[in-house]
């Protein structure tokens, strides 16, 4: 009995617990539907109208909350409109600089603007209330969106990071004397030019004309007084103690101060010590100057015999400058054992003993001798232009230049003003006497048979040159040119004397003969009269001043042979000579004699008629 009465007050609390959770589901759902409802009215009621911003609506500041759209970009422009011209203060420190929105061509797309701003309230019924019912509690403030001209506002950028940019300061290693210290560096300021970008075109798109602040950002040092310690430690070693410097046999002791001088103490973010910079170029210089030994080719010496030797070739030294003031730096940053070998390098020649003994130049091929005298300034440019040729090496095989071995003929190479033929006239001109040269050039080529490319004959007939065997030159257009074809190099040498050059070619004697056929100076025309009146002389008298020269031709045939007899080349060279006018003064002409008018007497006389065959 207990039992079964037990086991009915078990169930009975079960239904009960049963029944309250039933109820208390019944009320959550209730509640539930309840809030629902509020909340769909609560959305419906805040809905408003679409066609208006919602309450809470803000752009730069101004509320539009209940306007259409229209209305509210009608009245951002309008705002925006006043304030055109109206400046905004930026600042940076106790810097400021006033701009306006016209100067940066700032413009504003209000209805786009506004558009986004009424997106923030807009929706379907139920969503637009409830956005509505947020933007009532936390009201939102739309930047507008605004656009600048950019290369203004690029310029305007440049000028403001000018204004307020003060770069940091490195710190850096000073040296006073024999005396290296540090020089601490400093932080400095930089305009932050993307911020300031946004910040400038914010604060003029809006309404605000408070002061702004222009983003800056610090510009700390990258090198510190920490970071040079150690170099500091170093430069003061280099000039503790003189420095000595040993070259082959030659020991050169560097005082302090020297040392110091040259020292480049390391500037920017380096750390490194260095011999370089103005000081230390110079000082190498002098000691390029007093080391260096430059190589020497090998040459040739023309014997009083004709024949020729190899002067032989020596090689030379150069110092070489980083290796060695690398080298001298090392040693200075010991405390002990000072010394620097400095580092020399051998410079080979161009043209070795070897090498010109194998060119074959051991004797005269042909020489040719010209005389000259007169004017100072002519013989000065003879024995210049007969320097610049001297020497000239010809390759077998190859043509000789005589513009291309002395260039052009100019006042800045030492060349003077002298007689020279012009035009065919003897006028005063830069480098006169130069054709002498060339001609004994040309003579000198042409004795020893070779080829003559190319060769011009000077306008007027010159009397002391080998007849139709002159030859001018104009650089750089009329040149003097021949060949090597003997096989081997040839050395041209030139001989200036007192009075005469002597023009030699040197190599191995093709041993040829030569043989020339002048033709005699023929006349072709006359010279041309020159008449100029001469009031001193009597009427009709006439003075010859200079009788003038005819025009005239020759030519010469030049036949070259072997040893043996066999005729190699056969060249033939035409020269024409333009006349130069016969100059004559004449008297006035005879005054004109007026005839006097004469009487004629008529005389009536008898005339006897003789009939035919005579008188009877």
């Amino acid at each position: 009995m207990p039992r079964a009465v037990a086991a009915s007050s078990t169930a009975l609390r079960a239904r009960r617990r049963a029944s309250a959770r039933s109820r208390l589901w019944s009320r959550l759902a209730a509640l539930a539907i309840l809030c629902a409802l509020i909340g769909v009215g609560l959305g419906f009621l805040f809905a408003g109208s679409s066609d208006k911003l919602a309450k809470g609506t803000q752009v730069s500041g101004l509320d539009l909350g209940g306007l259409t759209p229209a209305a509210a970009a009608r009245l951002l422009e309008t705002r925006s409109a006043k304030l055109a011209t109206v400046p905004v203060t930026f600042t940076a420190g106790a810097r400021t600089f006033r701009l306006t929105p016209r100067r940066l061509g700032v413009v504003v797309d209000w209805r786009a603007t506004v558009a986004k701003a009424a997106r923030t309230g807009d929706g379907f019924g139920l969503v637009r209330g409830y956005k509505r019912l947020g933007l009532e509690f936390f009201p939102q403030d739309l930047a507008p969106q605004a656009q600048a001209y950019e290369a203004g506002l690029s310029y305007q950028l440049d000028l403001l990071a000018a204004a307020i940019n003060a770069p940091h300061r490195e710190a850096r290693l000073v040296r006073r004397g024999l005396h290296v210290s540090i020089a601490p560096g400093s932080t400095g300021r930089l305009l932050d030019r993307a911020g300031a970008r946004a910040v400038i075109v914010a604060a003029l798109a809006g309404f605000s004309r408070a002061p702004v602040a222009l983003p800056v950002v610090s510009d700390p040092p990258k090198v510190t007084v920490q970071s040079l310690a150690a170099a500091q430690r170093a430069a003061t070693q280099v000039i503790a103690a003189p420095l000595t410097v040993v070259a082959g046999p030659t020991r050169l002791r560097i005082p302090r101060w020297r040392l110091a001088t040259i020292l480049h103490l390391p500037t920017g973010n380096g750390t490194t010590l260095s011999f370089t910079g103005p000081a230390a170029d110079r000082y190498f210089a002098r000691l390029e100057r007093n080391l260096d030994r430059a190589p020497k080719d090998a040459g040739f010496a023309v014997n009083a015999s004709g024949t020729v030797r190899v002067l032989p070739a020596s090689a030379g030294i150069a110092l070489d400058v980083p290796q060695s003031a690398a080298r001298m730096l090392a040693a200075a940053e010991q405390s002990t054992d000072r010394v620097a070998h400095l580092a020399l390098s051998e410079q080979q020649p161009q043209r070795s003993t070897v090498q010109a003994q194998a060119m074959g130049i051991t004797g005269t091929v042909a020489t040719y001798e010209t005389f000259y005298g007169g004017d100072p300034n002519r013989i000065h440019n003879v024995q210049l232009v007969a320097h610049l040729v001297d020497g000239k090496l010809i390759a077998p095989g190859e043509t000789f230049s005589f513009n291309g071995a002395t260039g052009e003929r100019s006042a800045e190479k030492g060349f003077l003003e002298a007689p020279v033929i012009i035009n065919g006239e003897v006028q005063t001109g830069l480098g006169g006497g130069v054709c002498q040269v060339s001609t004994t050039v040309f003579n000198a080529a042409y004795e020893a048979g070779l080829p003559i490319v190319e060769r011009t004959n000077h306008a007027l007939y010159i009397s002391h040159y080998p007849l139709g065997r002159d030859a001018t030159v104009n650089y750089p257009d009329v040149d003097l040119k021949f060949s090597n074809d003997t096989g081997h190099w040839l050395l041209l040498r030139t001989f200036v004397g007192t009075s005469s050059l002597t023009v030699g070619l040197y190599g191995t004697s093709p041993h040829r003969r030569v043989e020339s056929i002048g033709a005699p100076l023929r006349v072709v025309a006359p010279p041309p009269v020159q008449k100029t009146v001469d009031a001193t002389l009597a009427p009709g008298a006439v003075e010859v001043d200079d009788s003038g020269v005819p025009a005239q031709t020759t030519s010469v045939e030049r036949k070259v042979y072997t040893a043996e007899g066999k005729l190699l080349s056969d060249q033939t060279w035409y020269s024409s000579y333009r006349a130069e006018p016969k100059v004559v003064r004449v008297g006035p002409p005879r005054p004109k004699q007026t005839k006097k008018p004469t009487t004629t007497t008529t005389t009536t006389t008898p005339t006897t008629t003789t009939p035919p065959g005579g008188p009877h």
